[in-house]
């Protein structure tokens, strides 16, 4: 699949997965389309590719007037930077977001200034964010479910990623939308990637949610970058692998070097990422998640 096109899910009846092109980089923002009764997009991008996830939402056959539900899994902007625009093409459509990430969508001023801080000149991916209408959107916590009329999705709070991050489950079709609770699964070297950003990555809770979906036993797993994946065993056990040895990894490193900044460089420069994405991703990305980990040491000291 390249950028801007979409296919359907293996397996699951009327869910069709669309590559947004993020980062100029095929597969790595992954925008699902479930054409149910109710009709729901399952995080929306960062806004910037627009215009061709509206043309898989119309090539798939969902009127404007249609679409029921427009659901970003967690308010980073790279899921839920489109929430707006979706928003605004789609009136009859009602957002649905953790309830920590509802007054990041209708006022994102103060998540677009950490994602700029964050991300760096990567910000040229990103579109600025429209707000949604305060009338148009509310919070889901763990339990709550989503009609979509012939099936439902069951809300699962999890929040080792950012604490405004949850999964959904549909029991009917054995698939679970696991964003990045999960980490990223990259086929190009069939391995788990963490995905561990600042401020707020936590790692027992991540390696918690992890068990979550390894609980559930899901037949598909949806992830938020490079889509879906049959969910076994083995793709379980790489991801608390990989969260777990990159912790360690970014620990030991900083016992070494004794300086954040070197800790960060290290890692840029050592980033395996660029086997599969640009190499200015590949540095930006490494150096979000080594941020990430050092500010969660920091919160709870080097040797917890």
């Amino acid at each position: 699949m390249r950028a801007g096109e979409f296919e359907p899910v293996r397996g699951v009846e009327d869910l069709y997965v669309h590559d947004t092109g993020m980062f100029d980089t095929d597969e790595y923002g992954a925008v699902y389309v479930y054409d149910a009764e109710r009709p729901i997009v399952i995080d929306t991008g960062t806004g910037a590719n627009r215009e061709s996830l509206f043309e898989s939402i119309e090539a798939i056959g969902i009127d404007r007037e249609e679409l029921a539900w427009i659901l970003p899994t967690h308010a980073h902007l790279d899921h839920a930077g489109g929430a707006g625009y979706l928003a605004e093409r789609y009136p009859n459509a009602e957002v649905r977001v953790p309830e920590k990430g509802v007054r990041h969508l209708v006022d994102p001023d103060a998540l677009v200034a950490g994602t700029k801080s964050a991300v760096e000149e990567q910000w040229e991916y990103y579109a600025e964010p429209r707000p949604v209408p305060d009338e148009r959107i509310a919070g889901v916590a763990d339990g709550d479910r989503i009609d979509l009329g012939d099936r439902e999705l069951v809300v699962r709070d999890a929040p080792g990623h950012a604490p405004h991050h949850a999964v959904y489950h549909d029991p009917d079709a054995d698939v679970v939308f696991a964003a990045d609770a999960a980490g990223i699964y990259v086929l190009a070297v069939d391995a788990v990637t963490p995905t561990t950003p600042p401020p707020q990555f936590d790692f027992e809770q991540c390696l918690d949610d992890i068990r979550l979906i390894e609980e559930i036993d899901p037949e598909t797993v949806c992830f938020g970058h490079f889509g879906p994946r049959t969910c076994d065993e083995a793709l379980i056990g790489e991801a608390k692998r990989a969260y777990v040895e990159w912790v360690e990894r970014v620990r030991e490193k900083r016992a070494e070097l004794g300086d954040d900044e070197a800790v960060v460089e290290h890692f840029e420069s050592a980033s395996r990422d660029v086997d599969y994405w640009n190499r200015e991703r590949a540095r930006a990305n490494a150096s979000l998640n080594a941020r990430g980990v050092l500010t969660y040491l920091d919160r709870v000291g080097d040797e917890a």
